[in-house]
């Protein structure tokens, strides 16, 4: 009994083998992601969209090439699910071309643009001494050069008559009035007239009743009024100066004592007006080098160094003036032309980066940082900026991989909005 019952259990066993044995054969081993990936590949046709079949070919009905379905992610893509489905207002996926920052050395200039003007240190006033009426007038245009001891007007005077007329009576009567004579003869050279004059008045005993007024001074005439407008935004917008412009002195002219006629300005010296945005200030020095160049005159290169910064802004103007004295000896620089400068503002040392591949979003400027397959924001401090490229203060290191288009990778307003309220 014990004997049937041992080849039972053993009959029992064999059995339980086969079974799953049997079993293990009609259920194979589960197929890998990639097959099950890869057989779940279907292709269809774009004008028949109900075709689908498992491998390439040629539709049946239109015989147009079939395409893979759209929504299937493809073969190989190295991408994972983890980087795709990172938020994308801070990361973003994209092919843009990496760079890595230079450290160097960058000279830093300062482009501005500016005119021409006269240097009004040169700026010599012709004032009448004495009231009148301008009898002969020899100056007859704007711009008029002159020289010093040069006629430019003879006046009428009754004040200066009558002042030649005591010098006559005293030096006739009184000569032996030493102190008397000498008060006449210096109240006449005060008011104007030269000693060569009052010695011919004593000499031949009668007055200049058209009196000459001399020159002291060389230059170019300036008319008071066009003098006043030189400089001025309106004598930008019209056309320049000539030597055509009439006179607002004119012969037969009543003028008053003290009143100015004539602004004498020497051509040979000139200022450079350099109009400096306000952001640039801090970093403009005196003595800083300055390359001027005119676009009306091509090849023209002109050479300084800041001379003068103006301590205050103009209302409503959100730019200072920078003056560089220049000489002008050949007169071949012109009063109100256009300019542009760039100024030498020393060298920085640091990371730099092209500007390109930097955003300002207002408070934060940020980069793209490069981690595997997708660029991550991140912000940076920038500092000096030169030409095309900008320093980075803080936020990169030298070994790091940005984005070479930051702006085309910050194209969506939600993430300017989520960067702005963090």
């Amino acid at each position: 009994m014990k004997k049937k019952m041992k080849e039972i259990k053993i009959s029992l066993v064999a059995m339980l083998g086969i079974l799953v044995l049997v079993n293990a054969c009609s259920n194979p081993k589960p197929a890998s992601v990639g097959t099950v990936a890869k057989s779940a590949v279907q292709y269809t046709c774009p004008m028949h969209p109900q075709i689908l079949e498992d491998q390439p070919g040629s539709c049946p009905i239109c015989g147009m090439t079939l395409v893979k379905k759209s929504g299937q992610a493809s073969e190989g893509a190295g991408i994972s699910l983890n980087t795709v489905l990172q938020p994308v207002n801070s990361a973003v996926l994209s092919n843009v071309n990496a760079i890595v920052p230079e450290q160097k050395e960058v000279a830093q200039t300062i482009s501005a643009q500016g005119y021409l003007d006269f240097d009004a240190r040169t700026f010599n006033n012709i004032a009448s001494r004495f009231s009148g009426r301008i009898e002969k007038l020899y100056i007859k245009y704007a711009f008029q050069e002159i020289h010093a001891g040069q006629r430019i007007f003879d006046i009428y005077s009754p004040e200066m008559v009558t002042a030649q007329q005591d010098l006559i009576f005293i030096s006739k009567n009184s000569s032996q009035e030493t102190a008397l004579l000498n008060a006449a003869r210096q109240k006449l050279l005060l008011l104007g007239m030269t000693a060569a004059q009052i010695a011919q008045v004593i000499k031949t005993g009668k007055p200049f009743y058209s009196l000459p007024v001399y020159s002291p001074y060389n230059g170019h005439v300036h008319d008071v009024a066009h003098s006043q407008m030189a400089g001025t935004p309106e004598a930008k917008t019209t056309v320049n100066f000539t030597k055509n412009l009439p006179l607002a002195v004119k012969e037969g002219m009543y003028v008053e004592k003290g009143q100015t006629l004539f602004n004498v300005v020497d051509p040979h010296r000139l200022w450079a007006i350099i109009k400096i945005d306000r952001s640039s200030i801090s970093a403009t020095r005196l003595n800083q080098q300055v390359k001027i160049t005119l676009p009306d005159v091509p090849g023209k290169v002109i050479q300084g160094k800041v001379n003068f910064i103006e301590p205050v802004l103009q209302d409503g103007d959100r730019t200072t003036s920078v003056r560089v004295y220049l000489d002008n000896m050949d007169h071949e620089l012109k009063v109100n032309s256009l300019i542009k400068a760039e100024i030498e503002s020393g060298k920085t040392k640091g990371l730099w980066i092209p500007r390109s591949a930097l955003v300002n979003l207002g408070q934060t400027q940020i980069v793209w940082l490069k981690n595997g397959a997708s660029y991550h924001a991140h912000p940076v401090s920038t500092g000096a900026t030169a030409g095309n490229e900008i320093n980075i203060t803080k936020g990169v290191a030298a070994t790091d991989s940005l984005a070479s288009n930051a702006q085309y990778l910050t194209d969506s307003e939600s993430f300017i909005k989520i960067k702005s309220h963090e």
